[in-house]
């Protein structure tokens, strides 16, 4: 059965073995070709794992009706997740513009105030040269030179005066314009909010089904020989998933830049999210002699994990005893895993840099508990998070 299984996997995997040469390198402006010929190996990159995925889950003898459905909703609330939170940063680039709409409101108002206030000022300047008509100015005056002035000075005051209120119409127009595109802008804000609201209502159904599958699965799976059954095959399964995706990515170059070896970022790693480790590397679990080959990490839900370091995405989607899963290849055969997640935030194929939000905290897998399972490995093998990670 093994050894079917790996013949099928390897099967699966071997084109991408022989594309591993091409895909990663940069692109360059004299290649337009290439770039297409980049993208499309990428797009097949994604759908070899996700058969790879699929294969996997067929191979399973406990991948039940049960299984199926709590993949099902998990996925659906990752989707969710990911679109409230693509929703909540575009209401935050609104209500940046709305606030920009608004103190550039607060401008013209002050501007059309001051200018109103200044034209006043010359109409009433005008008004104390005397209640004359212009004719009237004219005879009166007796000195040619003075007579001159006054025409000059009479002809600026009307051009200043001119100018003046053509420049407080134009900012009452734009004042106008202005208060129309907050109008505008607060209807756009109002929309995605709604569209938020319906999210999160989505979100709410969907987490009552998921709640509804986890206690069925706990009854079908109630002796302890059962849950460390269940354990083993979790634990086997993801052995030969990162074997599969460290010989489909072995190829593959690193991508161009200047960046440190993962072997010489030993101790000097940040955690990827905050939180109290609540279960410790080579702890015993709960049933039979296994030990926990990462940390366990407690956060609150939809809690940004961020990439440790730089690498590409090896691995995005849902497995068994894991739930939403994101493995990230550093290269020299080392991986990072993140699993249980709320959702995943990138693609395999993406490249990621240290720092770069890559998932939410969540319970996906059947947690009882929103939390972070974080491995560190190499060549396949984990080894202790703490000693890659600060204290």
């Amino acid at each position: 059965m093994a050894g079917g299984v790996r013949q099928r996997v390897m099967t699966l995997l071997l084109p991408l073995l022989l594309l591993g040469q091409t895909v990663g390198f940069p692109i360059t402006a004299a290649a337009t070709s290439e770039a297409e010929q980049h993208k499309e190996r990428l797009k097949q990159l994604r759908q070899r794992i996700s058969d790879l995925q699929d294969q996997l889950n067929l191979d399973r003898s406990r991948y039940d009706d049960l299984t199926k459905a709590l993949r099902q909703v998990e996925r659906r609330i990752g989707r969710i997740g990911r679109a409230i939170k693509r929703l909540k940063r575009q209401e935050a680039e609104q209500e940046q513009n709305l606030a920009s709409l608004q103190r550039r409101q607060k401008g013209l108002q002050h501007s059309v105030t001051e200018q109103q206030r200044y034209l006043a000022g010359q109409i009433r300047a005008a008004y104390a040269m005397g209640r004359q008509e212009q004719i009237k100015i004219l005879l009166n005056q007796e000195d040619p030179a003075a007579l001159g002035r006054t025409l000059t000075y009479y002809d600026y005051l009307n051009r200043a005066r001119s100018e003046r209120i053509e420049n407080l119409n134009r900012t009452i127009a734009e004042l106008q314009q202005v208060e129309s595109e907050i109008a505008q802008e607060r209807e756009r804000l109002q929309q995605l909010r709604s569209k938020e609201e319906q999210e999160r209502d989505a979100m709410e159904v969907s987490r009552n089904e998921r709640k509804g599958v986890v206690g069925r699965l706990k009854i079908e799976i109630r002796s302890k020989d059962e849950q460390l059954n269940g354990l083993l095959a979790d634990e086997k399964e993801l052995k030969r998933l990162l074997q599969a995706l460290t010989e489909a990515l072995s190829d593959i170059p690193v991508a161009p830049g200047d960046h440190k070896p993962f072997a010489r970022l030993k101790g000097q790693l940040s955690w990827p999210t905050a939180g109290k480790r609540i279960k410790a590397y080579g702890e015993p679990r709960r049933v039979g002699s296994l030990r926990w080959q990462g940390v366990v990490i407690a956060g609150r839900e939809g809690q940004e994990v961020k990439a440790v370091s730089h690498g590409r995405v090896a691995y995005a989607d849902w497995l068994r005893g894991y739930g939403l899963l994101l493995i990230i290849d550093h290269g020299d055969g080392y991986m990072t895993l993140y699993g249980h997640n709320q959702s995943l935030l990138r693609e395999v194929g993406d490249w990621v840099e240290r720092g770069d939000v890559i998932a939410a905290v969540g319970n996906s897998g059947g947690l009882d508990t929103n939390a972070l399972y974080f491995e560190v490995r190499k060549d396949g093998k984990p080894t202790d998070p703490v000693r890659w990670c600060r204290r």
